[in-house]
C-alpha cells in the first residue's frame, strides 16, 4: 500500500494535486479547529454563542464544495464538532445553572492561611 502511494506521488496527478490549493488550503484551515479544541479547556465565561453556533453550522459548507474536497471536509467536521461542544458548555454556563455553580463552589472554598517561613 506504501508503494502505491509513493508511486501515486511521483505521479503528475499527485504532484498536481500537493501542490494546489485543493491539499494546501485545508491543511491551513487546520488552525481553526486546532484552536476550537484548544479552547475546550478555557473559561465558559469567554465562549461567544453567536460565533460558536455559526462556526458549528459551516461544516455544511465544505460538503457543498464539487469537486468532493474530503481533508477539507474533514477539518470542518472537526472544527463543528468542537464548537458543538463549545456550544453545550456555553448553553450550560450561561442558562442551565453552570455559572451559579462556579461561583458557590468559588465562594464554599476556604482561604489557606499565609504560610510562614
Amino acid at each position: 500500500m506504501a508503494s502505491t502511494f509513493i508511486h501515486w506521488l511521483k505521479s503528475p496527478a499527485g504532484r498536481d494535486y500537493f501542490f494546489s490549493t485543493h491539499f494546501w488550503g485545508p491543511v491551513a484551515n487546520w488552525g481553526l479547529p486546532l484552536a476550537a479544541l484548544s479552547d475546550l479547556q478555557k473559561n465558559e465565561e469567554i465562549i461567544s454563542g453567536t460565533m460558536t453556533t455559526a462556526l458549528a453550522y459551516w461544516c455544511l459548507c465544505a460538503w457543498r464544495v464539487q469537486p468532493r474536497n474530503y481533508l477539507l471536509f474533514a477539518c470542518h467536521f472537526t472544527n463543528s464538532t468542537a464548537q458543538i461542544v463549545q456550544d453545550a458548555r456555553f448553553v450550560n454556563y450561561w442558562y442551565m445553572g453552570g455559572r451559579e455553580k462556579k461561583l458557590n463552589v468559588n465562594e464554599e472554598k476556604p482561604i489557606p492561611p499565609p504560610v510562614s517561613n
